[in-house]
């Protein structure tokens, strides 16, 4: 059997050549379900990440007609979930868009609602456009409107749906099924009776956790995941541009600010995180690559980002991804206007297991050749 040995010549790596007493000894192996480490070494241990993830960007203006599509052709009802995905060549094995991470865009009509379920792998949603659209989460109802950003953290019984009075709604559903499954971990399960009953005040999660510096008397929170199930767009904003006030930026993110937790300003799940950060008027960052995939919504503005050496221009509602160890920057093509892109990583996994690591691109003044 012809074999890649992954051979190289560098001291302290494997470098051995086949002979016909090898590869019969191979065959040997393989006949009780074995290897020769050395066969495969180099491969299983690169010397630095090596994705199998591509770089894409998926335009809103190309998707948005085929999602809305898909309310002729499937009902809620039948396709579970009425959501277009988003495939990247690398990850198609996995359904993912990339890394570990999925994504997909769903869209409902006034009056739809897709039923009640709970599933292993965390969720969240970030509405894109529409009125009336809402989840429910655990029995907590969340009204939702553009660039809200909302958790369905593992194991909670949740659904979404849109109101009589609404609109026709589009939101970016990202999960991490792709690693809850190569964890040999996912479960999934329907609410016997579809739909589950509001237990409390509308939004009153956030009410509860979402103010600025205060924690709420006699309350507690011990759930391994935020009990802030909705961030709002305009306090998200707000912060921003007051932050941007009083920073000069990262050079390599511009004005970045992490959703956390309030009660730990952790994470806002033990798998996924999310940041929004802004780049101002005419802002250019420096290349810098790290581990970990970022998928990246464009949430206000239109520039471009340079991902290993390939420039991709994105505008309002657009979804780009840099896989892990990429090279990347960003340019505000605005002069005059903020651009803000919100993002969904993996970051919580890469520090909890100590494998984050980042560095910044030291030539060409942080700046890299177009391919």
């Amino acid at each position: 059997m012809a074999r890649e040995n992954h051979r190289e010549d560098v001291a302290g790596r494997a470098n051995v050549e086949d002979t016909p007493e090898l590869l019969a000894y191979y065959d040997e192996l393989e006949s009780f379900s074995a290897g020769a480490l050395w066969t495969v070494a180099n491969k299983i241990e690169p010397w630095a990440p090596k994705s199998q993830s591509l770089p894409m960007l998926w335009r809103y203006k190309d998707l948005r007609d085929h999602v809305i599509r898909s309310v002729d052709l499937v009902t809620p009802e039948k396709a579970g979930r009425r959501v277009i995905y988003l495939n990247n060549p690398g990850r198609s094995d996995v359904a993912a868009a990339v890394g570990w991470i999925y994504a997909g865009l769903q869209v409902m009509n006034p009056g739809e609602v897709a039923g009640a379920h709970r599933h292993s792998a965390s969720a969240i949603r970030f509405i894109m456009e529409g009125t009336g659209a809402y989840t429910v989460v655990d029995g907590h109802k969340m009204t939702l409107g553009a660039n809200d950003f909302v958790l369905t953290p593992n194991g909670t019984w949740h659904e979404h749906g849109v109101s009589e009075d609404g609109s026709l709604c589009l939101w970016q559903d990202g999960l991490d099924i792709p690693f809850v499954n190569a964890m040999e971990a996912n479960f999934y399960e329907v609410h016997p009776d579809m739909n589950q009953a509001v237990g409390f005040a509308v939004d009153d999660m956030t009410k509860t956790w979402g103010n600025a510096g205060l924690t709420p008397y006699g309350e507690s929170w011990r759930k391994g995941y935020s009990p802030m199930f909705k961030y709002e767009w305009a306090p998200t904003y707000e912060a921003l541009t007051k932050y941007s006030a009083a920073t000069a930026g990262s050079p390599y993110d511009g004005v970045m600010m992490e959703y956390v937790n309030p009660v730990t300003n952790g994470p806002v799940m033990q798998t996924l995180g999310a940041s929004m950060q802004m780049l101002r008027p005419g802002e250019a960052t420096k290349a810098h690559r790290h581990t970990g995939s970022y998928l990246y919504h464009v949430a206000k503005g239109r520039g471009y980002s340079v991902i290993n050496g390939k420039r991709f221009d994105w505008s309002e509602r657009d979804i780009f991804c840099v896989p892990s160890w990429a090279w990347h920057e960003h340019v505000n093509l605005s002069d005059r206007d903020d651009a803000c892109l919100f993002c969904l990583n993996d970051l919580p996994v890469m520090r909890a297991l100590g494998l984050y690591r980042e560095e910044a691109l030291a030539d060409n003044s942080g700046h890299q050749p177009l391919l």
